[in-house]
C-alpha cells in the first residue's frame, strides 16, 4: 500500500495459494449513500494499486521514506542469509534493497492483493496475497517481517498484525511503520495564503475519503502498545515526516490525480479549486509536508 501509506498499501506472502483482494465488491443501486449513518462501511482501499499515479506514489514514497526505512533495517541487524517477507510491498524499492542486503543466501517474499508494480525478476519471490484472509506464508521462519503504509488501510489490524507475528521465528523482527495523521494533519505548515488554506481544505477531504474507507488515521501512535499487545520484545519506536521539496509535490500531485473523481463524487472538491491547486503546486508556490510516519519495531520472544 505499501507502503507506503502507505502507505501504506497491503498484504504479501511466498509459496501458497494465493488469497483474493479484500472487499472488492462495488456499491449496488438502491444502498444508502456512502456518507449515509445506515450504509455499510467501504472498505475498498482508495489508492487503487492498479491506476498509473498507484506507480508515481510508490516511486515518490521511496524517495521520501526509503532512507527512513533502511536505517531501521540496520539497526535491527538486517544481514546475509536472513528471511524476510515484505507485506503488502506495493512499489519494488524495499523488496530490491531487502534482496541485496540478504544476499545468495537468503530469501524476500514481496506480497501484496495487487502485486502489479512488483518485478518477478527482482531478485525476490511475488506472491499475491492477502495478510487479512490468508493464513502467513511458511509460519514461523521469517527473520523480519516489514509493513509500510499497510495495515492503516486493511479493516481487520489485529488479525493482520497477528499474521506477521506468526510468519516470525523466535529471535525475529517486526518493523511496522505507518502513518498517523492526526498528529499533524496539514498539507501547509505555514498557511499564510489562500493557495495554503485551499490546500489544507484538499487535504481535509482527502483525509474524509480514507475515513469512509475504514482507514484509522491515528493508527501510527497505538503502533508500539498493538506490538506489545501481540507479544513481542524488545518493543520501540520513532517518527519521521518531511516538509517540502520535489518529491512532496510530485507525491501530492499523483495523490490528488489518483483520488480525483472520488472527491468529485463525494462534493468534498469541485474541478475549479483541484485545478488551482494542481496548478500551485506546479508552480512549486506551497511547502507540503505529509502526516508523520511512525516506525515501531519489536521481537518474537525466543
Amino acid at each position: 500500500m505499501s507502503s507506503s501509506q502507505p502507505v501504506v498499501d497491503p498484504g504479501p506472502e511466498p509459496h501458497a495459494t494465493t488469497g483474493e483482494p479484500v472487499n472488492t465488491a462495488g456499491a449496488r443501486s438502491g444502498t444508502p449513500p456512502p456518507h449515509s449513518p445506515e450504509a455499510a462501511p467501504d472498505h475498498r482501499y482508495l489508492l487503487d494499486n492498479a491506476r498509473r499515479e498507484a506507480g508515481e506514489r510508490f516511486g515518490w514514497l521511496a524517495e521520501l521514506f526509503d532512507g527512513v526505512t533502511r536505517g531501521h533495517l540496520d539497526r535491527l541487524g538486517l544481514r546475509a542469509g536472513w528471511r524476510c517477507w515484505e507485506v503488502g510491498a506495493g512499489g519494488p524499492s524495499i523488496p530490491e534493497a531487502l534482496a541485496a542486503a540478504v544476499g545468495p543466501t537468503g530469501h524476500v517474499l514481496a506480497t501484496d492483493i495487487n502485486p502489479t508494480w512488483l518485478d518477478p525478476h527482482g531478485g525476490y519471490e511475488v506472491l499475491r496475497h492477502d495478510v487479512v484472509g490468508d493464513p502467513p506464508p511458511q509460519s514461523g521462519t521469517f527473520d523480519l517481517v516489514h509493513a509500510r503504509l499497510v495495515l492503516v488501510h486493511v479493516p481487520d489490524r489485529a488479525r493482520a498484525l497477528a499474521t506477521m507475528v506468526a510468519a516470525l521465528k523466535p529471535g525475529g523482527w517486526l518493523l511496522i511503520e505507518d502513518a498517523d495523521t492526526e498528529l499533524q494533519p496539514l498539507a501547509c505548515l505555514d498557511e499564510v495564503g489562500p493557495a495554503q488554506r485551499r490546500a489544507n481544505r484538499l487535504r481535509r477531504a482527502v483525509r474524509e475519503l480514507l475515513t469512509r474507507r475504514g482507514a484509522d488515521l491515528r493508527y501510527g501512535r497505538t503502533l508500539p502498545q498493538s506490538l506489545r499487545a501481540a507479544g513481542l520484545v524488545d518493543v520501540a519506536a520513532a517518527g519521521s515526516f518531511p516538509v517540502g521539496g520535489v518529491a512532496c509535490d510530485r507525491l501530492e500531485t499523483a495523490t490528488v490525480r489518483l483520488v480525483r473523481a472520488e472527491l468529485l463524487a463525494a462534493g468534498l472538491a469541485d474541478d475549479a479549486e483541484i485545478d488551482a491547486h494542481l496548478a500551485a503546486v506546479d508552480a512549486g508556490e506551497l511547502d507540503l509536508t505529509l502526516a508523520p510516519l511512525i516506525s515501531a519495531w519489536g521481537r518474537r520472544a525466543a
